[in-house]
């Protein structure tokens, strides 16, 4: 614990944690803030990664984002602006060329770039390859006024307002431990160069969007092993993105889900989860039973669906992984022994708590012991806590709805998280002048 405000520590507005795409679209509301205010808010960032990156493992050469490109980092809330994914295709000479492919949806690998474009332009923000080792309130008398973060290499910052966004972390089995045979489908492109071109078998777990990318990606790059995918599920069941369940993700909605009864919060996570949760594109659904169907036809059937079923027993051994596939109908077992096992399981939020780090005891919880959420994504801590302390991600789904770790709402987001600092500030100067002036 910190006590006092003296010392030689530079003071920030704001200082964020990660910078995933969720930082990143705050930094240019910052920035955008900035290019024509007579006070700017003093903004750093830190990331532990080296540049930035997102999802680099999964930027397979034809996968397409799974929402429309106007959902980018700024448009929604500024269609103006010049962080906007029309304005990155303009600088790249490809405007013309993507309105004449006619789609909302470009590849994953294009909108990684535009994130890597929007990051150059604000990166004098941000400091790479640096890991937060401790977070601590700072405290003025009974009042905790600001947040100390202590960098692994020692260097310290502090922060009127923090903003912690520090991504997902991967779901895999308890017990399993990863390996150079045994990935997360995180690792998907980093690893599969490391395979033998003669790889016999692959086994996929996941019934999910990434474990049927995987399935479909693994089966055309070794055209001469089996993939075999393995779900509880009858089938992939297909995401719904009609118009009208696509409301779900309005910036409008997360007013509606967070001024609701927590029994209506929990139907509506459950009524949606199928906009985002263990779904496929129904597109790619067609494209992995057409193989399927093809390859029956042909008599070469390297693509194989073990459906209500699981994987047990994986287990390493001198030549690769050998998988128990369990019918959950019948009980029957099949032993695969395979080069690699893939668990596209997907993906938890982050420990909250571990974030929190040591702000975690002056945050209020609610009665399953989750923190408190303001509407402007700032953790409740009382009037004691006079400094903001701000989550992005899975953290707020409970109080703020299913766009919380989504991109959806992020340009809107960011914009309110923004709004907030100001509005806090402009409150702080009012009342010191009101105190000085008296």
């Amino acid at each position: 614990m910190t006590q006092g405000l003296a010392g030689d520590v530079p003071v920030y507005d704001l200082v964020g944690v990660g910078f995933g795409p969720s930082n990143l679209a705050l930094a240019i509301a910052v920035a955008e803030h900035n290019d024509g205010a007579a006070e700017p808010v003093t903004a750093q960032f830190l990331e532990q990664q080296a540049s930035f990156g997102w999802h680099r493992g999964m930027l397979i050469d034809d996968a397409t984002m799974q929402v429309s490109f106007l959902k980018d980092l700024a448009t929604l809330r500024n269609p103006t602006s010049r962080f906007s994914f029309l304005s990155y295709l303009h600088d790249r000479g490809r405007l013309v060329e993507f309105v004449n492919h006619k789609t909302l949806f470009p590849l994953r690998a294009e909108f990684h770039d535009y994130f890597e474009w929007s990051a150059a332009q604000v990166g004098d923000m941000v400091s790479y390859g640096t890991r937060v080792a401790g977070i601590e309130p700072v405290f003025d008398g009974d009042e905790i006024a600001y947040v100390d973060l202590r960098t692994s290499c020692g260097t310290a910052y502090r922060a009127r307002n923090v903003v912690l966004a520090t991504g997902l972390r991967p779901r895999i089995p308890d017990g399993t431990e990863l390996s150079d045979r045994i990935w997360h489908n995180s690792e998907l492109l980093q690893r599969t160069p490391s395979v033998s071109s003669d790889a016999r078998r692959f086994v996929v777990v996941g019934a999910g969007q990434s474990a049927a990318e995987v399935t479909a990606h693994l089966h055309s790059t070794f055209p001469e092993a089996e993939v075999c995918a393995v779900f509880s599920r009858f089938g992939y069941s297909p995401s719904d993105d009609s118009p009208l369940a696509n409301r779900i993700f309005d910036p409008a909605s997360v007013d509606e889900f967070f001024g609701a009864p927590q029994d209506v919060k929990d139907r509506l996570m459950n009524y949606h989860a199928n906009t985002n949760y263990s779904v496929v594109d129904l597109e790619l659904i067609e494209d992995l039973y057409r193989r399927l169907y093809r390859e029956r036809v042909l008599g070469q059937e390297r693509l194989r669906f073990f459906h209500a079923s699981r994987a047990t027993d994986v287990v390493e051994t001198a030549g690769g992984v050998r998988t128990t596939v369990e019918s959950l109908s019948t009980g029957a077992k099949e032993v695969l022994d395979a080069d690699v096992v893939v668990y596209a399981t997907g993906y938890l939020p982050a420990d909250v708590d571990a974030q929190l780090d040591g702000l975690a005891p002056h945050v209020t919880r609610d009665p399953a012991g989750r923190p408190r959420v303001e509407r402007d994504y700032r953790a409740h801590g009382g009037a004691a806590l006079s400094a903001g302390v701000y989550l992005q991600g899975g953290a707020t789904e409970h109080t703020h709805g299913i766009t919380s770790s989504l991109l959806s709402n992020n340009a809107i987001r960011s914009g309110e998280i923004l709004d907030s600092v100001l509005q806090r500030r402009n409150s702080r100067v009012t009342a010191e002048f009101a105190v000085s002036g008296s």
